[in-house]
């Protein structure tokens, strides 16, 4: 403004260039309630009571009506909390129900029938002195305590539920569904469809599982080609050894010396033909001998497969098979073929010769019965173990017919033995003629006529999973499970984890590696799944 210049002053009011700006403020006032959110944070029943009992016992120190005593401003008492227990849980059940039953709550507050739509019609509820709901049933004259006739009403979609079933589950020492239903019952407390929850809550009980767990399981696996292929007879062999049998090795001025002899089971996986070796003992040495005897007369074979006993490692070691070169792939040097094993502790992954052992011992008790030796010597021994031999490769392979123009028999010694009772129709090029001709038609005649039926009729029964039919989850790297250990009872099976899983051709999990800890070191085991039982799912 320049010198000698005069100005007006106006009120703001009327001023063009201000502009009002009005602000208002609203304070809302809600009441807060606990929010039964905040008890997911617990997994147990008491820890949840405790901790509200606590905050009760802080909130009465701080009120203005208690200024005497030790018990002032936030502090961990150390004091006897009965009283602040009990209303801890009236006020656990009050926020759940307050929650659940908001309407059912205020209708019984001003004594109104609730909704026919309400779950808790059929029960008759009412509300106590306490503003927690009951009950009311058809039990007023029964004998029973008053919590046993009107239980607090808890709904099963609430957290506190799941905590109540698993502190009355472990009262009653991890059993069944009825124990735990009961116990609940009998402390006061109904669960709105409460069976499936406990059911669950049973299911997924880790020292449940420890004491009754199941077993993993996988659904069967398809059939290995060794299996499913035309081959020559032992050509993919499954061996074991069993016994012992005592017998007499000779004779001594005190009696006899006595000894024992072990029985090595060569079966063959496409044809089904078996070969017996006796052995002396469970050596290196002896089953080396036994498996040149078997070469020898059988031929040479492309594949071994066996389990992991302590022979048959060591027998791989003498005969320079190496199972981990990823070149060679365990080729035999001398003989060319190849050497698998099965994971430790899996029994029926040899079903194909597993069985076989348990028709050998039956023939053999038969044999034994019939000829009547009060003891055994070596060549009698070995003597009953090819007439088990004989019987066992004349079995039929399939269900006898009762179709007449249906004369064959299959079974392995049809092939072995190029011999039949029956001449089956030739296949082929080859006539009814050459079974009178040439001796080299008419082995290929029998051999052919073996083949046709094994594929046509034999295949087809190995088509049916007779058991293990659905997929299971699969064990995942980080699960919990606990290994079993046929040495000592099962409450003191180690607990362990699992490191790696070893899928099979079908992306299914039948094998695992399982890490545990004894006595402070480390230890890794494969094992098959039917030797674990899961108690802890990882995070996948």
């Amino acid at each position: 403004m320049a010198k000698g210049e005069s100005f007006e002053l106006v009120e703001p009011e009327k001023d063009q260039e201000i502009r009002p700006q009005v602000a208002t403020l609203v304070t809302n006032v809600t009441e807060q309630s606990l929010g039964s959110h905040r008890f997911e944070r617990f997994s147990e029943w008491r820890t949840l009571v405790r901790s509200i009992a606590r905050l009760v016992h802080v909130a009465k120190s701080l009120s203005e009506k208690r200024h005497t005593g030790d018990c002032k401003g936030w502090h961990w008492c150390q004091k006897s909390l009965q009283s602040e227990l009990t209303q801890a849980k009236t006020i656990i059940i009050r926020c759940v129900q307050l929650e659940h039953y908001k309407d059912e709550l205020k209708c019984l507050s001003k004594g109104e029938e609730i909704s026919q739509q309400s779950s808790l019609k059929k029960l008759a509820p009412f509300v106590d002195e306490e503003g927690l709901i009951r009950v009311g049933g058809r039990l007023q004259s029964a004998e029973l305590s008053e919590p046993e006739k009107h239980p607090l009403i808890i709904p099963a979609r609430q957290h506190v539920a799941t905590l109540l079933i698993r502190y009355y589950h472990n009262r009653v020492a991890h059993q069944g569904r009825h124990l735990t239903a009961g116990a609940l019952r009998s402390a006061g407390l109904w669960i709105i469809k409460g069976t499936k929850l406990i059911n669950s809550v049973i299911h997924q009980c880790v020292t449940c599982r420890k004491l009754r767990g199941r077993f993993e399981e996988q659904r069967m696996s398809d059939l290995p080609m060794e299996r499913v292929t035309i081959d020559p007879p032992f050509t993919h062999v499954g061996l074991d050894v069993f016994g012992p049998w005592s017998i007499t090795s000779r004779r001594t001025r005190g009696g006899s010396a006595d000894s024992k002899r072990w029985v090595v089971i060569f079966s063959c996986l496409s044809t089904r033909a078996v070969h017996l070796e006796v052995i002396e003992s469970m050596s290196t040495s002896s089953f080396i001998n036994a498996l040149r005897r078997f070469l020898a007369v059988r031929g040479p074979v492309k594949h071994f497969r066996s389990d992991r006993g302590t022979n048959f490692i060591g027998a791989c070691r003498e005969l320079n098979i190496n199972t981990e070169d990823p070149e060679l792939k365990g080729y035999l040097q001398e003989q060319g073929c190849t050497w698998s094993f099965n994971a430790p502790h899996s029994s029926h992954m040899g079903g194909a010769w597993e069985r076989m052992i348990n028709t050998a011992r039956r023939i053999l008790e038969a044999l034994l019965l019939k000829t009547s030796l009060s003891r055994l010597t070596h060549e009698v021994l070995t003597t009953l173990m090819s007439e088990v031999m004989a019987i066992m490769n004349a079995r039929p392979l399939l269900p006898i017919s009762s179709d007449p123009d249906t004369l064959e028999v299959l079974s392995p010694s049809m092939l072995l033995t190029q011999k039949a009772s029956a001449v089956p129709a030739p296949l082929g090029d080859f006539d009814m003629k050459d079974l009178y001709k040439k001796e080299w038609r008419q082995v290929q005649c029998l051999a052919d006529a073996f083949w046709k039926a094994w594929r046509r009729d034999y295949l087809a029964t190995l088509q049916v999973r007779r058991k293990w039919t659905e997929e299971k989850r699969n064990l995942q790297e980080g699960d919990v499970v606990l290994l079993k250990d046929s040495n000592v009872k099962r409450n003191e099976w180690p607990v362990g984890l699992i490191v790696k899983t070893i899928p099979s051709s079908d992306n299914r999990v039948r094998k695992v590696e399982v890490k545990i800890i004894i006595e402070g070191s480390e230890k890794v085991y494969l094992r098959p799944i039917s030797e674990v039982v899961l108690l802890l799912p990882g995070k996948s």
